[in-house]
């Protein structure tokens, strides 16, 4: 009975520091502290938010160092903890994680604008567009054939975009201080940070995955050049001058990090929020792939559609939003368009209907999902 409720707490550890992740971060950015000008104004810092995203990343390889040394000592295969990390470690040159930290640095902070532009829910459902530039990206980089189910989920995927973003353009006045023109260009930017995570995710399975890492081990790795990249890329935001709404400091730069710890001396909830960034993202990552071990890539994608519906729900709740009903069918669009690609709703239907395995449609074996997340380094933010 206790073995059976591993991988329940651990679905519950992914959806509850999954949504922790977006939530906090969404919710410093609705703080107000006074900044350096001596003006009360929101936290409107991105970059900086992302690098504490990347110290949680960089916690991943401390969690994998300590559960491998665990398991090497007591040589027990019933360490829960160090069943994420069972793949023998081969000889690497930690490098090879250096452009898909790149990626995932610039997807990142990316997201981290159009969040704060946008809502917290539309930033969960839009994130969805990866599924359709993952597939056209495998396609022309990987030389996969994708099936006639993931075009179709594909299509469902885009349809269920369409109406997230229309709604967000027809209800924009509704428990939001930002403007129409600021939550379209916030949807537009986290959906074109998708093009740059679909890269990372094609990067990785190209080059990355055939070394034999273990997922934490490089998402800790990617941390740490992220951290480090990200870090010395704030000097030159310091005197990069940029117009609204990518900047409402008082000296209208890019990114002043010395504001930024200015209105987190004057308010001590921001720099809780940003905690709860650092180490809800650390225990995602370590729930997320826990997750895909103990039970397959495919109930972590229905999980993380359980996180989007829980941030959702909060946001509404807290009224930073208000309810609009088409988000209902953009929601029930992106869930239904990602089913159909990972062969979750097919394999249901073939299940009741037959009991035997669907043969594929195209010339690829039906278990080689585009966006398989086992084995593979990918982080889900």
């Amino acid at each position: 009975m206790a073995m059976d409720n591993v991988p329940i707490s651990l679905a519950v550890l992914m959806v509850v520091t999954g949504s922790i992740n977006t939530l906090s971060t969404k919710w410093a950015d609705k703080l107000e502290s006074e900044n350096s000008a001596g003006d009360a104004q929101p936290f409107n810092h991105p970059f900086l938010q992302a690098c504490t995203m990347f110290i949680g990343e960089s916690l991943c390889l401390l969690v994998f160092s300590i559960s491998h040394f665990a398991k090497k000592r007591k040589q027990s295969q019933s360490n829960e903890l160090a069943a994420v990390v069972d793949n023998p470690i081969s000889s690497f040159n930690p490098l090879i994680f250096f452009p898909p930290a790149m990626l995932d640095m610039l997807a990142t902070s990316t997201m981290y604008v159009g969040l704060n532009l946008t809502y917290a829910s539309s930033f969960q459902m839009l994130r969805g567009a990866v599924i359709i530039f993952t597939g056209l990206l495998s396609t022309a980089f990987l030389g996969r054939l994708l099936k006639a189910r993931e075009w179709l989920g594909m299509l469902t995927v885009i349809m269920g975009l369409s109406v997230v973003g229309a709604s967000d353009f027809i209800f924009s006045s509704g428990g939001s201080n930002n403007s129409l023109n600021s939550i379209i260009t916030g949807d537009l930017l986290i959906v074109m940070a998708q093009i740059v995570t679909a890269s990372q995710m094609v990067w990785e399975e190209k080059f990355v995955t055939k070394h034999n890492v273990p997922a934490l081990q490089a998402v800790g790795w990617e941390g740490i050049f992220g951290f480090v990249t990200l870090s010395l890329l704030l000097i030159p935001m310091y005197f990069l001058r940029v117009g609204p709404p990518f900047s409402s400091n008082p000296r209208m730069v890019l990114e002043d990090a010395l504001d930024g710890f200015t209105q987190m001396k004057n308010n001590p909830m921001i720099i809780l929020a940003m905690s709860g960034t650092v180490i809800s993202i650390a225990f995602f990552n370590f729930a997320g792939v826990s997750v895909t071990k103990e039970l397959s890539a495919t109930t972590r994608m229905v999980l993380d559609s359980v996180r989007t519906l829980v941030i959702w729900s909060v946001s509404l709740l807290l009224q930073w939003q208000q309810f609009y009903w088409p988000q209902i069918i953009g929601f029930a669009l992106l869930v239904t368009g990602m089913g159909v690609y990972n062969n979750i709703i097919n394999a249901s239907v073939c299940k009741c209907r037959r009991g035997s395995d669907s043969e594929p449609l195209l010339g690829v074996n039906e278990d080689q999902s585009i966006n398989d997340e086992e084995g593979r380094p990918s982080v889900i933010h």
